[in-house]
Formats: structure tokens, C-alpha cells, sequence
């Protein structure tokens, strides 16, 4: 059975909403059998248009995204559950109560500059892509 990866953050509307896009490209790229899904524990009405954009910059086109609300049948089809920020504030993200949580602990680019939120992007580019080598290597 193909892994399946959770990326929760509070408003699944950044953070997430990256890494389930990125996740998904490279896992299709690299031909392995895995996807992600992500959802916020308070989905905010719409994407971070700041997001959106710096998504697009990428190739990735998130306009017709929309923040989920996380579940628990979300969480029972996961494999593995990485939260993107959750430990700078365990009060607004109760996703750290689950179990075998793994927090990314990344800065929200909700209300950031521009120049910022190309770099909390790439760094969770760069980390999913690790996590990717890390199923290939388990799958191979």
C-alpha cells in the first residue's frame, strides 16, 4: 500500500497546502506509489494569495485549492502526519495531540513579505524532497 503523507498546519493555507503540492509533484515525478493530502485545524476561507503566487512562480498552480478542515478520517488514512508549525504554538494547533506527530516547525508566511515566502516555500520544498528519498530508500 502506497504511503499516504498529512501536511496540517492552522489554516491550511500555506505551509501545507505547499507541501501536499510539491509532495505530490515529485512523488509523480519519481514514479513512486505515494500521495499526500493536507488540511488546517481552522481552514481559512481561501489560499494565501501570497502563496498562490510564489506557487505559480514554481510551475504549481494552487487557485483552485481550497483549505480542508482536518478529520479524523484525514488523519486515519495517513501514514504519517507532519505538522508544519505547530510547535511555536501547540494552543491554535491541537494537531500536536495526535500521535507520532512530526512538527516541521516552520515560520507562517501569512502576512510576510514576498521575499519570505520564496523562502519558507523552498525550504519546504527542499524538505519534502527529503522525505522523499526517505520512501524511496524504505520502498527500494
Amino acid at each position: 500500500m502506497p504511503d499516504t503523507v498529512l501536511f496540517v498546519c492552522l489554516h491550511n493555507a500555506g505551509r501545507s497546502k505547499m507541501a501536499e503540492a510539491f509532495f505530490n509533484q515529485l512523488a509523480r515525478e519519481r514514479g513512486l506509489p505515494t500521495r499526500a493530502l493536507s488540511a488546517g485545524t481552522q481552514p481559512a476561507e481561501t489560499v494565501n494569495p501570497a502563496v498562490v503566487a510564489v506557487m505559480r512562480e514554481v510551475g504549481l498552480d494552487l487557485t483552485g485549492e481550497r483549505p480542508r478542515l482536518l478529520t479524523h478520517a484525514l488523519v486515519a488514512q495517513a501514514d504519517r502526519v507532519i505538522t508544519m508549525g505547530c510547535s511555536v504554538d501547540a494552543q491554535a494547533c491541537p494537531a500536536l495531540l495526535l500521535k507520532n506527530v512530526e512538527d516541521w516547525g516552520l515560520p507562517d508566511p501569512h502576512g510576510q513579505p514576498i521575499t519570505v515566502v520564496r523562502q519558507i516555500r523552498d525550504e519546504i520544498r527542499r524538505r519534502v524532497a527529503l522525505l522523499l528519498d526517505e520512501i524511496a530508500a524504505r520502498a527500494g
